[in-house]
């Protein structure tokens, strides 16, 4: 009986080991850093377009690795909006959807970006990422045409003898001209170049047995 209560003791305990119960779990709301592979922005990019991107970064678990550098996240573009011309400004949001180990054990999954080395503000809630307001730029180029019409105004108000009325005419006229052309232009966009790091944070958690993550055969 001795005997049998040992056996059973030491099975026991061999199944609440990780490597014999074989669960190696990445837990929900654990933040991958990831890699882009291929370009994405607001100007070419179209929603249902697919990501590919590799992870930056290990993740252990203990001092077990899970997932190697390298490993490959694939996605979909859920939407790509430009800015408008007048208001508004462009957005990317992305959706994260599988992730396959080197060795080609995969994992589904919804997953959304928690943060992009990009310009622009990444909503954590949704994981849209917002390009950059271009009211500087519009000012700037307001500020540019009026000083150019200004100039012109001045001097042929100077060869008419009315050097104020040129100036203030010119001026007028420049600032006409900037906005038309801020009406006829679009905000930044937002452009992931391939290289471009961001996080996933993963919706659900995935568990792995030790098998799943033995290294390829070569």
């Amino acid at each position: 009986m001795r005997i049998a209560a040992l056996i059973f003791a030491v099975s026991t305990l061999a199944a609440q080991t990780p490597e014999n119960a074989a669960d190696f779990k990445v837990m929900a709301g654990t933040r991958i850093l990831l890699r882009l592979t291929n370009a994405v922005n607001t100007k070419h990019t179209a929603a249902g377009d697919k990501l590919y991107l590799q992870t930056a970064a290990p993740v252990f678990i203990g001092k077990r690795l899970v997932i190697p550098v390298g490993s490959y996240v694939n996605g979909t573009v859920v939407e790509s909006t430009r800015a408008g011309r007048v208001k508004g400004k462009s957005g990317l949001n992305l959706r994260f959807e599988s992730l396959i180990l080197p060795n080609g054990t995969k994992r589904d999954f919804i997953s959304r970006a928690g943060s992009v080395d990009t310009k622009g503000n990444v909503d954590r809630a949704e994981g849209r990422i917002e390009g950059e307001s271009n009211k500087g730029g519009d000012a700037k180029t307001i500020g540019q045409t009026t000083s150019a019409g200004a100039g012109v105004g001045s001097l042929g108000g100077a060869i008419s003898g009315h050097t104020g009325a040129g100036l203030g005419i010119g001026a007028a006229a420049g600032a006409v001209a900037g906005l038309v052309g801020i009406l006829a232009s679009r905000g930044p966009d937002v452009i992931l170049p391939a290289g471009t790091t961001m996080e996933l944070v993963l919706d659900r958690d995935l568990a792995y047995t030790a098998e799943e993550l033995r290294p390829a055969v070569q």
